[in-house]
């Protein structure tokens, strides 16, 4: 039994000790923004938030994250949303990634996204060397990465950062 909390909800379940995280909220939560990429932790495109952190849920144990605090990109909400935007807000970093036109097909996306989340959170003002340098880990086959960096640098601005 592992206790977590999901996206600010309380969840206790009942696993095998080798289930990955990205295959908890996937197949057991209905969880399906992360994407199941390389299974290998070579693409990024399963990125999730542990405790404010970035960490790749396919070489994550379920099993060790008990008390942990687990944010999907379907749980990643603006801290600043007033009760007229409710749940349909998007964040910074999810605005940003629209506003320039920071992804193709979409499926590297919610990783990217919470990559860059994380690395806005621990460093406010990244240049952009440092913005290409962390999102390395981050795989994206249609190669918007001129636009990604343009919309981390934004974000970090709206995010009180840059």
């Amino acid at each position: 039994m592992v206790g977590l909390e999901v996206n600010g909800r309380p969840c206790r379940v009942t696993i095998d000790p080798r289930l990955s995280l990205l295959d908890l909220l996937r197949d057991r939560l209905g969880l399906t923004g992360a994407k199941k990429g390389c299974d290998h932790g070579q693409c990024g495109a399963c990125t999730l938030l542990v405790d404010g952190r970035a960490v790749l849920g396919c070489l994550t144990l379920a099993a060790r994250l008990d008390g942990a605090r687990v944010t999907s990109i379907e749980g990643l909400t603006p801290e600043s949303a007033s009760e007229d935007e409710g749940e349909g807000a998007l964040h910074p970093m999810q605005q940003a990634f629209i506003d320039h036109d920071a992804f193709q097909c979409g499926y590297c996306t919610p990783g990217q996204i919470l990559s860059a989340v994380a690395l806005i959170a621990a460093e406010p003002q990244p240049d952009d060397a440092r913005i290409r340098e962390h999102m390395s880990g981050n795989l994206c086959r249609c190669a918007a990465y001129p636009n990604i960096v343009a919309a981390v640098r934004a974000a970090a601005g709206r995010m009180g950062g840059a």
